[in-house]
């Protein structure tokens, strides 16, 4: 049998970019980011929307995942 979600959590680096699916009431949710910290219990991921904690035993799946594209530079109308 694999590692299970929370021990690829607790073998990753801080400042490596996840995506943590984990269980809330009545479904599941994802934070996206960059893990800032993590202990045996739970973790913290740095998302848009700011700081996540998660609770390790509520973690259904975890990977890493690559660094977000280059923003994309804004199109301007050619000047007559």
């Amino acid at each position: 049998m694999g590692t299970s979600a929370a021990d690829f959590l607790l073998g990753m680096k801080p400042g490596t970019r996840v995506v943590v699916r984990s269980r809330i009431g009545g479904g599941f949710t994802d934070a996206l980011g960059v893990l800032r910290s993590r202990t045996q219990t739970q973790c913290a991921v740095e998302t848009k929307r700011g700081l996540v904690t998660i609770i390790l035993a509520d973690v259904v799946a975890a990977k890493e995942v690559p660094p977000p594209p280059a923003p994309r530079s804004l199109r301007r109308p050619p000047t007559p």
